[in-house]
Parts: C-alpha cells; sequence; structure tokens
C-alpha cells in the first residue's frame, strides 16, 4: 500500500471483534442457544448476534476502515468517527445480548435493552457506512471491488433497517400488527446480512487482496463484473421479498422472489469460483503461505454451504437443514477467511506501523517474520476440524457432537487470537532484531501515540 495511512482503529475493531467471536462460542460449548433452545429462542438470538453484529460485523467494519482507500487510491473520508462508531457498536451489541438473554428469564430490563442496544449498533453502523460511502463518492467512477462494497453498504442498510424494526417490535414499541412480519422477516434479515452485506463485501475485498498476497496479476478475474451483476441482482430479489411481506403481498410471489434470489445467488458463486481459481493459478508466488491455505478451507466451505442450501431447497428440506447450512456458512466460510485474513493483515499492518517508518534504513524483519506458521497450521485444522464436527452434529442432531465440535473450534479460535497478540507483541521476532533504533513498538490494539505512514 505504497503511500495509504495506517488506519487508527482498525486494530481495536479486530480486538473487539474477536472477544465477540470467543464469547459465542463459549456460549454455545457450555450448551447455550441452538441446538439447546429453539432456532428462534432468545438463547439463541444472543449468541446469533455476538457472531453477525459482533464479530462479523467489527471485521469487516475495521478491513473496510484499511482497505477501501487502497480499493479506491483515495484517502479515508471521515475517519476521525471512526471511534464514535466502535464504541455505540460495541455498547449497542452488548446492550442488545443483555436484551436477549433478559427476555429469556422474563426480566423487566430486557425491552429498553433491546431498544438501545438497536440504536447504538444502527448509529455505530451507520457511521461505518458514511465513512466509507463518502470515501466511495469521492473517488468515483468506482473500480469493480469498490463496486462491491458499495452493494454491500446497500444490504447493510437494508439490514439495519430490519434490524431495528424487529429490536421495537419485540420491545413493545411498534403496533402488535407487526409482530406477524417477524417469522418472514428474520431468515430476510440473516440473507441481508450473511449474504448481501459480509459476503458480497469480503468477495469484493478478495478481488483487490487475493491478488495483491498471491502476486497474481489482476487480470486474472475477468469475471468479476459477471459476479457484481448476479449479485445485485440476488440483493434486489431479497429487498423486494423484504417490500412484499411488510405490506402483506401474495405469497407466491414472495416465493418467487426468493427463489429468483437463490438462483442469481448460486450463479453469482459460480462465477466467482472461476475466478479463484484463475487467481491462484496464475500466482507469481509458488509457495502458498498459510494465510493462503487456510482461505482455501474457508472457500470450500462457502461453496459447500451454498451447493447444500441449494439442494435443500429444491428437496424440500430447507426447515430441517437450514440450521447446519447457516453454521457452515458462518463458521467454515465467514469466520474461517476472517481468521485466515487476520493472520495475514496482522503482521502486514504491524510490520508497516513498527517498521515503515525506519524502512531502508537498518535491517527490518519481513512480515512474515512476524508469525508462526506451523504453529498457526495446527490451530487452523483444529478449528476447521471443530467446524465440520458441530456442523456434522447439526445435521444429524446430535447435541453432545455438537458441542465436542464447539469445544474444538473453540479451542483453535483462542490459539489463533493468542498468535495475533504474539504477532502485535513482536515475540516471534528475537529481541536483538526486534526493535532497531527509530522503530515503533505497536501496541495490542490501540493506535500508537505517533503516526505512521507506509512508505
Amino acid at each position: 500500500m505504497p503511500g495509504a495511512s495506517l488506519s487508527r482503529w482498525t486494530m481495536a475493531y479486530f480486538a473487539a471483534g474477536c472477544v465477540f467471536l470467543l464469547l459465542a462460542e463459549g456460549l454455545l460449548l457450555t450448551g447455550y442457544g441452538y441446538p439447546g433452545a429453539a432456532i428462534e429462542a432468545p438463547p439463541t438470538l444472543a449468541v446469533v448476534h455476538l457472531m453477525t453484529t459482533g464479530w462479523f460485523g467489527l471485521l469487516m467494519s475495521g478491513a473496510l476502515l484499511q482497505f477501501v482507500p487502497v480499493l479506491v487510491a483515495k484517502p479515508l473520508k471521515g475517519g476521525g468517527a471512526a471511534l464514535p462508531g466502535l464504541a455505540a457498536i460495541v455498547i449497542g451489541e452488548a446492550s442488545l445480548v443483555l436484551g436477549f438473554m433478559l427476555m429469556d428469564r422474563g426480566g423487566a430490563f430486557a425491552a429498553p435493552l433491546l431498544s438501545f442496544g438497536a440504536l447504538g449498533l444502527s448509529a455505530g453502523y451507520l457511521t461505518i457506512a458514511g465513512i466509507v460511502g463518502i470515501t466511495l463518492a469521492s473517488a468515483w467512477p468506482l473500480a469493480l471491488p469498490a463496486q462491491f462494497v458499495g452493494l454491500g453498504l446497500v444490504a447493510l442498510l437494508a439490514t439495519l433497517g430490519l434490524g431495528a424494526t424487529f429490536a421495537l417490535a419485540l420491545s413493545g414499541y411498534l403496533p402488535s400488527s407487526w409482530t406477524g412480519f417477524l417469522p418472514t422477516g428474520l431468515p430476510l434479515h440473516a440473507a441481508l446480512g450473511l449474504g448481501g452485506w459480509l459476503t458480497v463485501s469480503a468477495v469484493g475485498v478478495s478481488y483487490k487482496l487475493l491478488p495483491m498476497f498471491l502476486l497474481s496479476p489482476d487480470s486474472a478475474s475477468r469475471g468479476a463484473r459477471r459476479v457484481w451483476l448476479a449479485g445485485a441482482a440476488s440483493i434486489a430479489m431479497l429487498l423486494a421479498a423484504v417490500f412484499l411481506s411488510a405490506n402483506d403481498g401474495d405469497a407466491g410471489f414472495v416465493t418467487s422472489a426468493l427463489t429468483l434470489a437463490l438462483v442469481f445467488c448460486l450463479t453469482a458463486l459460480g462465477f466467482y469460483a472461476v475466478d479463484l481459481h484463475a487467481i491462484y493459478h496464475a500466482r507469481r508466488r509458488p509457495k502458498l503461505e498459510l494465510n493462503s491455505l487456510a482461505s482455501i478451507a474457508a472457500f470450500a466451505a462457502l461453496f459447500v454451504g451454498a451447493g447444500w442450501l441449494g439442494v435443500a431447497a429444491v428437496a424440500g428440506r430447507l426447515a430441517t437443514d437450514i440450521a447446519p447450512i447457516v453454521y457452515l456458512l458462518g463458521f467454515g466460510w465467514l469466520t474461517g477467511l476472517g481468521l485466515a485474513k487476520l493472520f495475514k493483515i496482522i503482521p502486514f499492518l504491524t510490520w508497516l506501523e513498527c517498521y515503515g517508518p525506519v524502512l531502508g534504513r537498518v535491517p527490518t524483519p519481513r512480515v512474515q517474520d512476524l508469525v508462526s506458521e506451523p504453529r498457526g497450521r495446527r490451530w487452523f485444522l483444529l478449528f476447521h476440524a471443530g467446524v465440520l464436527l458441530a456442523t456434522l452434529a447439526l445435521a444429524l442432531d446430535q447435541g453432545l457432537l455438537f458441542r465436542a465440535g464447539a469445544g474444538l473450534q473453540l479451542g483453535g479460535s483462542i490459539a489463533l487470537v493468542a498468535e495475533f497478540l504474539r504477532t502485535r507483541r513482536l515475540l516471534e521476532i528475537v529481541p536483538d532484531k526486534r526493535l532497531p533504533a527509530g522503530a515503533i513498538r505497536p501496541n495490542f490494539f490501540l493506535p500508537s501515540l505517533q503516526p505512521t505512514r507506509s512508505r
């Protein structure tokens, strides 16, 4: 990223997201939420939101704050609002999750906590959408990877609107007629969040980061425009389904819109699979680094989960298969990809922050010297083994087996977070080469007092 400024709060977003990830996995290990409770039960909603608006949302927000300027070759606009946005998201997330937990116990403060949490999350993510949106607007016309991010922002706004509506309805602040929209609206809310904002944005950023890290030519991803068009059509169909459902539209039209959304989604993923193969095949880096190998496991989870979703829809098994499918996509795909990329992004940003100011003046370590790939490989294997075991247990309705898989997954996640902390403390670098004169010791997750720029 020649000449690009480091985002001051990206590492704090990553740290907060990792905390929510470990909390969610810890609750699953104890049997809290699904499958110990119903999918729509408050404990399940608490765990789901720890993952979605907590881990996934903060991870993607932190990544966008750092890499959107790279996508558009323009400085970040309104970056000073990143800290208030982070505070609003963390406070809102804590309030929302606590509200769901109290709702399960009949607590009197559940309703106001849910409403306050929805307000905080909406304010925080609207702040992120504003920062990213203004930055994108400053670089119009947009390159294709940035267009994916813009499309993801549309899905984010719809997701926030639905989430706030549901929170207010559950809190009793909306007319009772809105509660009838919940059974139909909740799956649409999840689809727009996981499949719209998070997956579309991840795909867009991957079109820039994968060639960068693999040393592949940009021309390798020739099908990106088709992926974007199919993804946009899928999101449009989901929005149409939301509009029809909220206005008591004909059930047949809603079903048709959802069917088209799934068809367009699977089409986009088919084109994306072709592009991924081309990017990996055209790489100039002969030996894949661990983050790239671990990403392959995440991509495999994406395509298996999407294919499973299509087969389940055709076979009429969505009601029975949706839980393991969502688990595989949520943990195998989004979490697996997030952890894999953090294994590269954290040392990359740490290297820029620490050694960028002295680059060319004194000998410095390489980026890959900041991590231990042999040790990290074990943790990724443990994590993905846990995801596969837990997914299989959900498909077979085996509660104890699921908790065993969740335990393996949690162990892998804790170990990987510990690796991230070791990277931030430069513990893989021998002491006499750790901090040459002029280098900046990075903090765990707070920005350094001295501003830095990459060279």
